[in-house]
């Protein structure tokens, strides 16, 4: 995807399918998602940085799942090409009975032809 020839809700939605497909299925590959600068609020918890992130990520008490997004909704930000991207949707995981709704806020920065995780936030609504 070239970002030059896509429009920002394009390429938004294209990292953000590529962003959930990558948890889902090869949650290693999540490294690549992010840089030593990156933050995250996962929840109420802070996490800096590159590694911390990735072993967050790591630590989660499910090994497989899967997300289902509702919505995707993104703003331009910054002179970089930078563009903020709130993201719903539900979590399925095997073996629960109910899905665990989410919503997630996200600062992409453009690299190459595609976006980096600058910040997340990220929600789960366990009602």
């Amino acid at each position: 995807m070239a970002m030059a020839e896509t429009n920002p809700d394009e390429a938004v939605a294209a990292f953000v399918k590529h962003y959930y497909s990558t948890f889902d299925k090869n949650r290693p590959g999540m490294a690549e998602l992010y840089r030593e600068n990156s933050m995250m609020t996962f929840d109420g918890k802070k996490i800096n940085g590159l590694q911390n992130i990735v072993n967050m990520f790591n630590s989660l008490p499910f090994p497989v799942c899967h997300h289902d997004i509702s919505t995707v909704d993104c703003q331009p930000y910054g002179p970089a090409g930078g563009v903020l991207a709130f993201v719903t949707g539900t979590l399925n995981v095997p073996g629960q009975d109910h899905p665990v709704k989410f919503s997630e806020m996200f600062n992409l920065i453009p690299i190459q032809d595609t976006f980096y995780v600058s910040n997340a936030i990220v929600r789960s609504n366990k009602a």
